[in-house]
């Protein structure tokens, strides 16, 4: 007999993770019933193209979760997600870890700088013992919310399933589980980088779905998950990269944006925008293109990030400044990202196959350190890291120097891998774009072995290994 299987997807990545790949195909094929719950405003438009029969949607009530977290004690919630998130183990590289805690110390008001100042010798704690870790996790849980009780009432679930173990406010729905309901719970890992920049649980979580041994062993080591719990599933969402599913013709993807078949494709990622402009990555590559200063006559396609679109000045602006500087010079075109709607604004899977092509189709691939380094690597592009500093930080926000961020966790592992070369200065990328123009297949086995490293699974048969497994829980 099936059982019931309720799936917090809170963001669009999430979607993408469960309704765009085989996991939730494969727990209905199982004979499970699958309640996902996801933004409110987007269950009519999710159930009118996902419904079938054994799957339905529900509200996720993220308004409510937000309206506890800022009304409820929000000062020792605030800092107890702050010690979660700071306090992992240093038996792993905390890179990224750290450039968190300097963003919060610089952005932070008088009474908030002050409170860091006792805040940060427990974090030290933290890293060494893990008695004191295990406290604030355990100290999480007073704060649990009765915002899903007729949810569990009415449809009885016997697992629930989070797309992190309680990193946002899914924590509420996955403390709720286990500390009203007692019902099983269990996370899968949606990002590259999740396992070593976000530290602890913010929920108790029996089971871990990962992509592969170097996020199972951040787990163990940074944040005491036990081994035996760590399932290395692989990542579902690459599924279709594996199996080119999403891939335009090369003349259907020039002709949407206009590009010149006769001259080479550079593809810009704009991402890391939350710490660091990405301006003057695009204005030099814009400059090498538009005055011809590569092996072979070239033109650059700009894909703005979904922060770029949220109603926050500086990243307008630097929108705003992209746009222009496309107006003006030759051969520069931009691509937007596809909003998806309601709270989960434009991270999204309705232009999967935008990406996809744009990864496939490019003579060069350009980003800062992205995810989308590992998603190109697939497609078997030659990849650049542009990581030219910031001439100006972002107005009155935490800036890090793009030069210095090559410790994070996963950016090391990119240039440990030989997958792709870095570039500090306008002439370093000049001579980079080069080098992949005209020798594209020079770091192909790197790739492949970068591949293979950070996915596990490339024979797009992570989604059904990931439901199998969720399946095999109840």
């Amino acid at each position: 007999m099936g059982k019931r299987i309720l799936i917090s997807a809170d963001h669009g990545l999430a979607l993408v993770y469960f309704l765009q790949t085989d996991v939730v195909p494969t727990l209905l094929e199982a004979g499970h019933q699958v309640l996902l719950l996801t933004d409110d405003e987007l269950v009519p438009t999710l159930e009118a193209r996902f419904g079938r029969p054994g799957l339905r949607f529900a509200g996720l009530r993220l308004k409510e979760a937000r309206r506890y977290f800022y009304t409820v004690r929000h000062r020792a919630q605030y800092w107890l997600d702050f010690l979660r998130r700071a306090g992992a183990s240093n038996r792993i590289p905390l890179g990224a870890v750290e450039s968190f805690i300097q963003q919060v110390a610089f952005e932070a008001h008088a009474r908030r700088r002050l409170i860091l100042k006792f805040v940060l010798p427990y974090v030290a704690l933290m890293r060494r013992f893990r008695a004191a870790r295990q406290w604030v996790v355990r100290a999480q849980m007073r704060f649990t919310p009765h915002l899903y009780q007729d949810l569990f009432e009415s449809f009885r679930p016997d697992l629930v399933v989070a797309s992190t173990p309680g990193w946002r406010l899914d924590r509420y729905l996955l403390r709720e589980a286990k500390l009203h309901h007692g019902v099983p719970t269990a996370a899968v890992i949606i990002g590259w980088d999740n396992t070593s920049s976000y530290s602890l649980p913010g929920a108790p979580v029996d089971w871990l779905n990962v992509w592969s041994e170097i996020q199972k062993q951040e787990a163990v080591l940074g944040s005491d998950w036990d081994p035996h719990r760590i399932h290395i599933g692989g990542i579902p969402t690459y599924d279709g990269y594996f199996r080119r599913q999403w891939v335009l013709p090369r003349e259907e993807y020039f002709r949407r944006h206009g590009l010149d078949p006769s001259r080479k494709l550079i593809a810009y990622a704009s991402t890391f925008v939350t710490f660091s402009p990405n301006f003057q990555n695009i204005q030099a590559l814009a400059r090498l293109v538009a005055e011809d200063r590569l092996h072979a006559p070239a033109q650059l396609l700009i894909r703005l990030h979904p922060n770029h679109f949220m109603d926050v000045p500086h990243f307008a602006a630097e929108r705003e400044k992209v746009f222009d500087l496309a107006r003006r010079l030759p051969h520069v075109h931009v691509v937007r990202p596809v909003p998806l709607g309601g709270s989960l604004g434009y991270y999204s899977g309705e232009d999967m196959d935008e990406k996809s092509s744009m990864m496939a189709h490019a003579d060069v691939f350009t980003t800062v350190y992205s995810t989308m380094v590992v998603e190109t690597a697939i497609h078997d592009s030659p990849i650049v890291s542009v990581c030219i500093d910031a001439p100006e930080p972002w107005p009155g926000k935490f800036t890090l120097r793009l030069s210095q961020i090559d410790h994070w966790p996963t950016h090391s592992r990119f240039l440990k891998s030989g997958a792709g070369e870095v570039a500090h200065d306008a002439e370093t990328l000049r001579d980079a774009l080069n080098r992949a123009l005209t020798h594209p297949e020079a770091r192909r086995e790197a790739r492949q072995r970068f591949v293979k490293q950070e996915c596990t699974y490339t024979d797009g048969s992570a989604g059904k290994r990931t439901g199998a497994f969720l399946a095999g829980l109840v």
